[in-house]
């Protein structure tokens, strides 16, 4: 569907900046559907796609190059991300200022400066642009246990906490497939101009990273979702602080039920999509006070998670926003 799209847009859209609201709608489109893909790159990071391991790693390799993803480098900082969730030290991605820490008062104070639409549109736009690189190549929303990380450096001047033994190696053999995809995006540049890139990849590839970091975000984050420090966080209740939510069928055909069944894929990653349902279900009988699932309206739900998550401070709950 991503490539069909591709297709259909070069064929039938005049390359002309008259028609770029047809290209917005084509990145729209082609993009969505792309994300799909960077869902099954994932899967294939947690050994769930197939019994075939180098199968699996060969599949989510080429995906992930493709779409700029250093592959070896995130699933494994994505496992220790499901191995620590909602730690507040040790976590990794989403992980929130506390209050009591320059950055947290920073972030209240321009919260309290500019007001909370403002701020929510401005974090809004940070995240679901520009949040997806910044954590690759700075580590941004991960936990302060490991520093500053680098996907695609392991070494000074960053830390190497996140890559530790051989994993340095995979993070250069990952640097390999994205470089390739960068040469390739040059190629392209200097054969056919750069109009062509921006709109048939970079265009699509920007909603892919918009749905990514959607995603991610609303599973983690709301103002009922506790964080945990080193005295009260366990494996089992960081995995259960993670939220499905109802983003119709759609969606859930085109990214596999990522965000439905969510909570699932924490209490075991190895479930392959196809039975994540099924999990889902069983989660819901078996741990009915446990199982979280919020059917406030996607939208509005990030809505409410900009305009009120902003820093965690202490509670009875663990750490929990405040603002």
């Amino acid at each position: 569907m991503t490539i069909g799209s591709g297709v259909l847009a070069y064929l039938f859209i005049p390359l002309t900046w008259s028609w770029l609201p047809a290209w917005i709608g084509y990145a729209i489109v082609a993009g969505t559907a792309g994300t799909g893909c960077w869902v099954v790159a994932h899967e294939c990071g947690h050994r769930a796609f197939t019994k075939h391991n180098w199968l699996q790693d060969m599949i989510g390799y080429c995906l992930h190059s493709i779409l700029l993803v250093p592959y070896f480098s995130w699933q494994r900082s994505h496992s220790v991300h499901h191995a620590r969730t909602n730690h507040l030290d040790s976590g990794e991605t989403h992980v929130p200022h506390r209050d009591t820490t320059p950055s947290g008062a920073a972030r209240l104070w321009w919260h309290e400066t500019i007001g909370d639409e403002a701020f929510a549109i401005i974090l809004i736009l940070i995240n679901t642009v520009a949040g997806w690189p910044l954590y690759l190549l700075t580590g941004a929303s991960g936990g302060p246990a490991r520093g500053t990380t680098n996907h695609f450096w392991p070494a000074w001047p960053f830390s190497a906490a996140l890559f530790p033994g051989g994993w340095s190696r995979k993070v250069w053999l990952s640097d390999i497939g994205v470089l390739v995809a960068i040469g390739m995006l040059g190629w392209w540049t200097y054969s056919s101009g750069f109009l062509p890139v921006l709109a048939l990849y970079l265009g699509p590839y920007l909603v892919v990273n918009f749905w990514l970091v959607l995603y991610t975000w609303l599973q983690h984050t709301d103002v009922d979702i506790p964080h945990f420090d080193n005295e009260e966080w366990t494996w089992v209740k960081g995995a259960f602080m993670t939220v499905d939510r109802p983003y119709g069928f759609i969606l859930d055909f085109l990214h596999h039920r990522i965000g439905s069944t969510h909570v699932a894929h924490h209490m075991d990653a190895r479930i392959p999509h196809y039975n994540a349902v099924k999990a889902t279900r069983a989660l819901k009988e078996n741990f009915p006070d446990l199982y979280r699932f919020d059917p406030t309206p996607v939208p509005k739900a990030l809505w409410r998670v900009a305009t009120r998550c902003h820093v965690v401070s202490k509670s009875e709950e663990g750490w929990t926003y405040s603002a």
